[in-house]
């Protein structure tokens, strides 16, 4: 996902002035950037470790009428320019896209610092941001595109782990129809959702999204109301994010609130695990591989 993002966004700053990048060092040394900085010094800028600058020259840039891509890991694109992201971007009415590596825990050798489960959660604090989980190098190609193309504030959340195929689509895209719940899966934790489907031997509906802000209720109620009617009175709803645990649960009850309904919220956990480790050995101290989901399911 992130060759996939760094190509997207070389081939829009070569063809648009009012594209940038903004860089707190960060893939500044990763192909294609490099090559781009020479050729587009003014609109290719690193500004070194200072990931708070890098929030505030992005929100000076999009004053200027500049549509800047503003780019780090995720805890230093998020949690340590927090501030910045809410005053310097949002207060101001200026729009930009934020494009963070590294998820929950795809450094997960390098401990704490690098892992950053609570951004989305972080990000949804705050007014009228977009954000996307691609699950895939396509969907990030695409929706890094697509985000530069609008206007406003979009949060584009990239990831070592993918799923072995794009799925295309606005809002909530149904992968597998089923009677009995409605499980949603975001991002790259499709394909163990669909292993662990498979494993509890229920018949469930698998909703993905590649954007879980705006969340598509009208999508959700849509495929409760398709359960088969002794299920669809008072559903289960299973939401499996690759971060933070309960992120979403607002969102669907909002979209169920006239109803009786049961959330099932997977994720990562709310405490420190203090762990080092793969991203396997994480996804199962988070309750996150094929067996363990499944047995939420």
């Amino acid at each position: 996902m992130r060759e996939a993002f760094l190509h997207a966004a070389a081939d829009l700053v070569h063809a648009d002035d009012r594209v940038a990048l903004v860089l707190a060092d960060i893939s500044a040394g990763a192909d294609p950037v490099p090559a781009l900085a020479a050729r587009h010094p003014d609109r290719v800028v690193n500004v070194g470790i200072r990931e708070q600058l890098m929030v505030g020259v992005a929100g000076g840039l999009a004053l200027a009428g500049v549509r800047p891509i503003v780019h780090s890991y995720a805890p230093f694109a998020v949690e340590r320019p927090y501030e910045q992201l809410k005053v310097d971007l949002g207060h101001q009415g200026s729009g930009a896209v934020l494009v963070s590596i590294g998820a929950s825990y795809d450094v997960g050798s390098g401990g704490r610092t690098h892992e950053a489960p609570e951004d989305v959660a972080l990000i949804d604090t705050l007014p009228g941001w977009t954000v996307h989980v691609p699950g895939h190098p396509d969907e990030a190609d695409r929706l890094v595109r697509d985000a530069v193309a609008a206007d406003g504030l979009v949060y584009l959340r990239l990831s070592d782990a993918t799923n072995a195929a794009p799925h295309h689509g606005a809002g909530l895209v149904t992968v597998r129809r089923g009677t009995e719940g409605v499980v949603v899966a975001v991002g790259p934790v499709l394909d163990t959702v669909l292993a662990a489907v498979a494993r509890a031997g229920r018949d469930l509906t698998v909703l993905y999204t590649t954007t879980p802000r705006p969340f598509d209720a009208a999508g959700l109620r849509a495929a409760v109301d398709a359960l088969a009617p002794k299920h669809a009175a008072a559903p289960t709803v299973t939401v499996v994010e690759p971060y933070l645990a309960g992120t979403s649960a607002r969102v669907v009850a909002e979209a169920l609130a006239d109803r009786p309904h049961r959330q099932v919220m997977l994720g990562t956990r709310r405490e420190e695990l203090r762990l080092y480790g793969t991203r396997a050995e994480h996804d199962a101290a988070h309750g996150l591989d094929v067996r363990q989901v499944a047995d939420a399911l």
